[in-house]
């Protein structure tokens, strides 16, 4: 590797490769029938935390080897609503405020019901803050 070459004739330290994997996009795996067993959407106001916890949610997917396709971005939800500044009066003088939430949507397929809880509790566990999470699972069985 180039990189690594340079970095020891410079004498600094090369970052191990668990380091240099989080620079990198999520690795997914391929699903072999493409049936969906669980949907999860994620919500928030900030666009760095649904973009955190999608990442880190694809990561786990991973290690579990669920294959996962995503982060599908979903329309966005805009509120606005207008108050009067002052309580008696003064109705010309208004304020409009808005919020905007943001959505990702991670779907997983051909995963087994029993891993699919399993990663939907570790992502329970380790939630992010001002993010929210809604997951709709799927079961199939046999006739």
């Amino acid at each position: 590797d180039p990189n690594e070459s340079i970095l020891s004739s410079q004498g600094l330290f090369r970052m191990p490769r668990s380091v240099q994997a989080v620079y990198l996009k999520p690795l997914k795996r391929k699903a072999v029938h493409g049936i969906p067993c669980c949907d999860l959407q994620l919500r928030s106001y900030n666009v760095r935390n649904v973009e955190f916890l999608a990442d880190f949610a694809l990561r786990a997917a991973y290690y579990l080897r669920l294959p996962a396709l995503g982060p599908v971005p979903l329309p966005r939800i805009t509120e606005r609503w207008t108050v009067p500044r002052s309580n008696f009066v003064n109705k010309k003088s208004q304020e409009n405020f808005e919020r905007i939430t943001l959505r990702r949507l991670i779907q997983v397929q051909d995963g087994n019901p029993e891993t699919v809880e399993i990663w939907l509790a570790f992502l329970r566990k380790h939630a992010y803050y001002g993010v929210g999470m809604k997951a709709n699972v799927w079961e199939h069985e046999s006739l």
